[in-house]
């Protein structure tokens, strides 16, 4: 007699959760053979996508996702909402766009962290950094320009003049000269 679990493709399993996931339990504890659907597995939106040692890419990456790089890249990076980090075989030769960018490895660019710029022990930037916010570890190398704190609003700069005091001259806060 035909059953249904006869008709699945071969090779092919029938529930594979993601590494990341937990296994799901049924209701009550108990094991069944039940069929489940494969939408109902929790699955990391966070999980980052990586491009390894093996792989070169010349071009222009983009998305909202976060990146691990751990081998050469050439171009621009644009990752809008997410996360970038190189790792500490990665050779970057790009301008980055990012909500936050982690250095262990090697960036030659522009690298614009609108949250963040971490560059561990390991990490090398030749370039300008801006971000709001900026770390650096012991051993770390970084040559070139950099503008930390939040950006200033040039517009209302130019609309509204600074208030003066007597004698007294007002500088705004978070921002740093180096």
């Amino acid at each position: 007699m035909w059953k249904k679990e006869d008709a699945k493709p071969l090779g092919v399993p029938e529930h594979s959760p993601s590494p990341s996931a937990p296994p799901l339990a049924p209701a009550g504890g108990h094991s069944t053979s039940s069929h489940r659907d494969a939408s109902a597995v929790p699955v990391s939106s966070r999980a980052a996508a990586c491009i390894s040692q093996g792989i070169r890419i010349k071009g222009e990456i983009t998305g909202s996702e976060d990146l691990f790089v751990d081998g050469p890249i050439e171009g621009k990076i644009n990752l809008a909402n997410g996360s970038l980090t190189v790792g500490p075989n990665g050779n970057v030769k790009a301008d980055v766009v990012a909500r936050e960018v982690i250095v262990r490895g090697r960036v030659e660019g522009k690298i614009l962290g609108r949250e963040r710029v971490q560059l561990w022990s390991t990490g090398q930037v030749v370039g300008e950094v801006q971000t709001q916010r900026l770390a650096i570890e012991d051993g770390a190398v970084l040559r070139g320009k950099v503008e930390t704190g939040k950006p200033i609003d040039k517009a209302s700069d130019d609309r509204s003049p600074a208030p003066v005091m007597a004698g007294k001259s007002s500088v705004s806060a978070g921002t740093a000269t180096i």
